[in-house]
């Protein structure tokens, strides 16, 4: 019979957002009362328009404010019940929980494999398990180990795309935080980073938080989802609900009841969107 402490931390999200604010430079309040939850191996999606604030949430859980001048000043984050808001960034990636950042930041300078280990820094598990995790990236993403030798700067947006998130593997995550992994990529390029995205959730367990722009395509992929606007969270559901809903498809995907709706018309909806 299990006792109540182990129910309650069954019951737990993996990683629970409350209620939290930040602030930049002591002054631009940013998130507004941020609240989410990430269950263990579920994907989440957290959606919305440029500048709405879906990075700053990410960098908030990652613990990577500091280096712009934010602080988040009210609210907590948990991670498997523990409060990881005021750990070092190095420690929480030693806990698995891995960003990817938004803009496919790779070393230019040095080639796609050795981009690829460096993701493994933290890890204490000897050679054999990371050579072990280098043949599973392979695995995933093959077009990486054809050019495992080649300057990742030298490299296509796409397979940077997939060096960033390889490396991300590297660490042996629990949770990875992904930003923008659509931005600047071509609609085929997209689905196939996204298929794979979705193996190493279903196959490996690994929990995804996804920030992205792409609406329709973070849907397909994600369990469920919230969407963010000016720093709020406006709406949030199962991710098949939202893609029925109207006011999402209205106002994020430019349709309507009545078909396609022109750029001006959907500018002319946001006045009297129901949540405002």
């Amino acid at each position: 019979m299990q006792t109540n402490e182990a129910i309650e931390a069954e019951s737990r999200p993996l990683l629970g957002v409350n209620n939290i604010e930040v602030i930049y430079d002591h002054v631009i309040l940013v998130l507004k009362g941020v609240s989410l939850e990430v269950p263990e191996g579920g994907t989440v999606a957290l959606l919305g328009a440029n500048g709405a604030g879906k990075s700053t949430t990410l960098k908030a859980i990652s613990n990577l404010l500091g280096a712009e001048r934010g602080d988040v000043t009210k609210g907590s984050i948990e991670y498997r019940g523990d409060r990881v808001d005021k750990l070092d960034p190095n420690e929480l990636v030693k806990r698995g929980v891995i960003q990817v950042m938004e803009g496919r930041h790779c070393f230019e300078h040095l080639t796609v494999e050795e981009n690829l280990m460096t993701g493994a820094y933290t890890r204490r598990d000897g050679r054999a398990a990371i050579a072990e995790s280098l043949e599973k990236v392979y695995h995933y993403f093959p077009r990486l180990k054809e050019r495992r030798t080649a300057l990742a700067g030298y490299t296509s947006g796409g397979e940077q795309q997939m060096t960033a998130i390889g490396r991300a593997l590297m660490a042996n995550p629990s949770m990875m935080l992904l930003d923008e992994p659509s931005m600047g990529l071509a609609p085929q390029l997209v689905e196939e980073i996204f298929e794979i995205v979705n193996d190493l959730n279903k196959k490996e367990g690994v929990s995804i938080l996804l920030a992205e722009q792409n609406t329709m395509v973070a849907l397909k992929y994600s369990d469920y989802g919230y969407i963010l606007e000016n720093g709020r969270i406006v709406m949030d559901g199962a991710a098949e609900e939202l893609r029925e809903n109207d006011d999402v498809k209205e106002f994020y995907l430019g349709l309507s009841s009545g078909g396609r709706r022109s750029f001006r018309d959907v500018k002319h909806y946001r006045r009297r969107k129901r949540w405002l």
